[in-house]
């Protein structure tokens, strides 16, 4: 049954990179090598949990973290995340580590989540989440696989000091943060992938940051949608437009006015806003960042 199990997640991964949020939201939880997590009983029918599979690895003078990490088809990241005494110490022959079978993270699910809002939030299959982690009834402690590691930490790169504009023309309050959030119009918990920044139905909404529209029209719950693709690797997505400005494939300067606030679409909040994504293009996709690290 773990071989058919794993040859699901292989072919689901073959056929879709799609992750829409970034790890923010979710606390990530050190492992050391004293003890490993123990589930519920679980039925006889479900494989040993991943976490209770980890391999015990001792560094030899001759290996690196990237050599190890290569010998094992994984990211180097996937074996700092989830032995955090590597970024600890300089000196690292001697010291044992934990190896997972294929790259992921461990992580404490928010108080309430199933393993449904999971499927929604990381674009892995309820179902093969629920097997691999030993068909726990109600997820707690899990392994999340197929992580991408760029969004490994929500500090901006060395390089990069964040978009040059904000999205409307003076500053606004926040109707609803980048997150988990219970308070909406769905009444449901839900995973948000970005801000909304109450303004007045047709406050003009302008570029975040120089760069190419890469998507204009109307997107499921985004309404009326602007997508621009800036240099570097990120993206800007700014929704519930009631008018839209530019078209696909324009080249757009920080600070021009792409569109107006409205209400279009099925907007999280009552009140009018510009719904404000930050997203980094990963090779699993363009991962969603909390965008107050993004904003000057």
């Amino acid at each position: 049954m773990l071989f058919t199990v794993f040859r699901v997640f292989c072919a689901y991964f073959k056929t879709s990179f799609v992750f829409p949020v970034a790890l923010v939201g979710l606390l990530a939880i050190p492992l050391t090598v004293t003890a490993r997590v123990k589930t519920p009983a679980r039925s006889s029918l479900c494989p040993e949990p991943i976490l209770e599979r980890l391999k015990s690895h001792k560094i030899t003078d001759k290996e690196t973290i990237e050599s190890i990490a290569k010998e094992h088809n994984l990211f180097p990241d996937t074996l700092i995340r989830l032995n955090p005494t590597l970024t600890k110490s300089k000196n690292l022959v001697g010291q044992e580590i934990f190896i997972p079978p294929y790259n992921g993270i461990r992580f404490q699910v928010p108080a309430g989540a199933t393993w449904k809002d999971l499927e929604q939030a990381y674009g892995v299959r309820a179902d093969v989440l629920f097997e691999i982690n030993g068909c726990q009834r109600i997820p707690k402690i899990v392994f999340l696989p197929g992580v991408n590691w760029e969004a490994i930490a929500d500090k901006r790169q060395p390089d990069y000091l964040g978009l040059t504009s904000y999205p409307l023309p003076q500053l606004a309050r926040v109707g609803m943060n980048f997150g988990w959030q219970e308070q909406n119009t769905r009444q449901k918990r839900m995973f948000h992938p970005g801000l909304d920044l109450l303004a007045n139905r047709g406050t003009a909404v302008l570029a975040a940051d120089r760069g190419i529209v890469a998507f204009v029209g109307q997107e499921n719950n985004y309404g009326n949608l602007i997508v621009i693709n800036h240099p570097g690797g990120w993206q800007t997505r700014y929704g519930h437009l009631s008018e839209i400005n530019v078209k696909i494939g324009q080249e757009v300067k920080s600070a021009q006015t792409i569109g107006s606030v409205g209400y279009s679409g099925i907007p999280d909040l009552k009140a009018t806003h510009l719904h404000f994504e930050v997203r980094r293009k990963t090779p699993l996709g363009w991962l969603a960042r909390d965008p107050q690290f993004h904003l000057q």
